[in-house]
């Protein structure tokens, strides 16, 4: 199965992104194939309706997003919604890369778990006319801590991405086309 994961955070050391590579890495030990876009190392042009953009991170990022079969898009909460690099990568995508698919919602929040941006992502996804996993993640607080090596500090936060994961590669493969 093929896996891309946008990490939709500009900070280098997000938690967003630490997020993102702790799925990345725990799917590809499941036998997957993951793409794992992260928009601070790939900066996108602002993004304009009817204007083509040759830009190489957009060829790349418009490119795996249609090959895989299911997509995980994790956001930091800014101001209660996603972030604006994520929502511009997104803006450069459409139909033909998310009709069909199963997509994944995470996100990472400094207080509270981020139910405003999850919900703000799903609400994205529809419109594309991907399918939203009803599982998401949603980390905050004490329980977004990761370690140096990359792992998530709390077992429940673990768990709890275990989950997430499994049931979306379960609906990835149901709805595989």
């Amino acid at each position: 199965m093929k896996i891309t994961i946008i990490a939709g955070s500009n900070r280098e050391n997000a938690t967003s992104t630490m997020l993102c590579r702790y799925m990345a890495r725990v799917l590809e030990e499941m036998g997957c194939s993951v793409n794992l876009f992260e928009l601070y190392h790939h900066p996108l042009p602002l993004y304009a309706p009817k204007v083509e953009c040759a830009d190489p991170n957009v060829r790349h990022l418009e490119r795996i997003v249609k090959e895989a079969d299911g997509v995980i898009l994790a956001t930091p909460d800014y101001h209660g919604s996603l972030s604006g690099v994520l929502k511009n990568a997104l803006d450069y995508l459409g139909f033909d890369h998310f009709d069909g698919k199963i997509v994944l919602s995470a996100s990472s929040s400094g207080g509270a778990v981020g139910v405003s941006p999850l919900t703000h992502l799903q609400t994205v996804v529809r419109n594309v006319h991907g399918i939203n996993c009803p599982e998401w993640i949603s980390i905050g607080g004490e329980f977004r801590r990761f370690t140096p090596e990359g792992e998530p500090e709390h077992e429940k936060t673990k768990e709890r991405i275990a989950r997430a994961l499994q049931y979306f590669l379960r609906m990835v493969q149901t709805f595989a086309k």
